[in-house]
């Protein structure tokens, strides 16, 4: 994903010293859907309204996306439930950061990037596709801006794609509940069986294939 600012005039702006860029996903969770990983190297000052994702209001976390977007480098990374299914939803995780972080290296035409990583693991190690000094923050969305913005843009783009998804699959709410297991979702679930974008990995969807 492209920033708004051509790269050579934005790390430029960065002045001296390492780019420092903050990773985090949104997806580990649901039954249904991608995994998604937003990789962001913040413009200075950076904007107004960033940090946790969660503790954001939705039109305050639409507002600081936009500004993140327009303002900021990043780079997004998906990876789908099949991908989801044959490595798990640790290994897509990792592959969804590497591949965001990758997506950043070639906004900004540079590859030396460091990291900071929401949790207490990093892909280093743990993903084939991994290049970049990492460091883990536990609660490092609500600690590190860089990393509060990772975590608007991942679950932005995330719900976004499963409001795509409710519309060719209407009786899952996923427009209300993205793709998590909530008592709607598990009700429609009995009642009319799995999609293609299901976790047929996740014990309630595969429950529910082994006892059809």
């Amino acid at each position: 994903m492209l920033s708004g600012t051509p790269s050579h005039e934005f790390c430029a702006s960065l002045g001296p010293g390492p780019l420092i860029a903050g990773v985090d996903e949104a997806g580990r969770g649901p039954l249904a859907g991608p995994v998604v990983a937003a990789a962001v190297l913040l413009c200075k000052p950076r904007p107004k309204g960033v940090g946790d994702s969660k503790k954001l209001s939705p039109n305050a976390r639409a507002d600081a996306e936009e500004a993140i977007r327009r303002r900021c480098a990043y780079g997004i990374g998906v990876v789908d439930v099949d991908a989801i299914d044959r490595l798990n939803i640790f290994g897509a995780t990792m592959l969804a950061m590497s591949l965001a972080v990758r997506g950043l290296c070639e906004a900004i035409g540079d590859t030396r990037v460091e990291t900071l990583i929401d949790g207490n693991l990093t892909p280093q190690g743990r993903c084939a596709e991994w290049r970049w000094p990492a460091r883990a923050i536990v609660g490092g969305d609500g600690k590190e801006p860089a990393i509060g913005a990772a975590s608007i843009l991942a679950k932005e783009y995330r719900d976004r794609l499963m409001v795509e998804a409710a519309a060719r699959h209407p009786q899952y709410g996923w427009e209300r509940n993205k793709g998590y297991g909530t008592q709607d979702h598990l009700q429609a679930l009995r009642e009319h069986g799995p999609t293609p974008l299901h976790r047929r990995s996740f014990a309630p969807v595969a429950q529910l294939e082994m006892f059809a």
